[in-house]
C-alpha cells in the first residue's frame, strides 16, 4: 500500500502500526470512524484488511486532502469530514471508533510547527471530552479503541469509566524489556460490564536494537510504501 505524507508536519510513525494490529484482533466489520486520521493509514490498512464503511476526521485541512488522496490512489472508498470532533454530528452512530490521538501534555516544551501541534498536544483534543464524544457516536455495544500516554493511564481509565465506555483490554507497548512503557494501546466497549484483562507487553526492540519477532510481523503485515512530498492534491 502505498501513501503520500507531507515533507513537514506530522508522518505516521509504528505507534499507528502497531495499534491497526491490535485492532486487528477484532476483526472490525460494520461502520467505522477515524478521529484524527492524519494521512489516513490506520483507517486505510483497516478498509484494505476487513469488510468495512469507513469515515475519517480531521481538523486540519491539509492532512484530511492527504487522507482522502490515499484511499483514492489505493482504490479504496471513504467518507470525510473537516473539522473537531468535539463538534462532529453524523446520522446513524458506529460500530468502531478508532484513533491514534494526539496525547501530549500541554505543559511540556512544545514544536512551534502549527501541524506538528495540533497533531501532537492534548490541548487540542481534550481527553475528557474527547471520550464524551466518542459515547455520543458509538452504538450501545460498539468499540473504542485506541492509543494513549501511558503515563495518563489514570486520566483515561477514570473519563472511560465516568462516560459508561468499559475498558475491556489493554496492552502496554516497551521499546525494550528494562523500558518504562510510553504507549498503552485501549480497547473498550460502550455498555459493557466485562472485567479489563491486560495483555503481556508488547516489547518492540531485543538488546541489540533489532526489531522483535512480533513487532517485525506487524510491521509485514502492513506493507506500508511511503512517499513524502509537497504538493497540491
Amino acid at each position: 500500500m502505498f501513501l503520500y505524507q507531507p515533507t513537514k508536519g506530522y508522518a505516521y510513525n509504528s505507534d499507528s502500526i502497531f495499534l491497526v494490529d491490535f485492532i486487528g484482533q477484532f476483526k472490525p466489520k460494520g461502520k467505522l470512524l477515524d478521529v484524527g486520521c492524519g494521512v489516513g493509514i490506520i483507517s486505510l490498512l483497516l478498509s484494505r484488511d476487513f469488510n468495512i464503511e469507513t469515515t475519517i476526521i480531521d481538523k486540519q485541512k491539509i492532512m484530511l486532502q492527504y487522507a482522502k488522496h490515499n484511499y483514492t490512489i489505493n482504490n479504496l472508498d471513504v467518507k470525510g469530514y473537516l473539522g473537531d470532533f468535539i463538534e462532529f454530528e453524523e446520522e446513524g452512530a458506529f460500530d468502531y471508533v478508532v484513533s491514534n490521538p494526539p496525547f501530549y501534555d500541554s505543559s511540556v516544551t512544545q514544536s512551534q510547527n502549527e501541524h506538528l501541534n495540533i497533531a501532537r498536544y492534548a490541548q487540542h483534543l481534550p481527553i475528557d471530552a474527547f471520550i464524551k464524544r466518542v459515547k455520543g457516536v458509538l452504538r450501545p455495544r460498539g468499540r473504542f479503541i485506541f492509543c494513549y500516554d501511558a503515563k495518563q493511564i489514570d486520566r483515561v481509565l477514570h473519563s472511560l469509566v465516568k462516560h459508561k465506555i468499559n475498558p475491556e483490554l489493554l496492552r502496554f507497548v516497551h521499546s525494550k524489556i528494562d523500558r518504562e512503557s510510553k504507549l498503552v494501546m485501549i480497547s473498550a466497549r460502550a455498555n459493557s460490564k466485562s472485567l479489563m484483562k491486560i495483555m503481556p507487553p508488547l516489547v518492540v526492540f531485543d538488546d541489540e536494537n533489532r526489531y522483535r519477532d512480533e513487532a517485525k510481523k506487524a510491521f509485514i503485515k502492513a506493507s506500508t510504501n511511503s512517499i513524502k512530498g509537497d504538493y497540491d492534491i
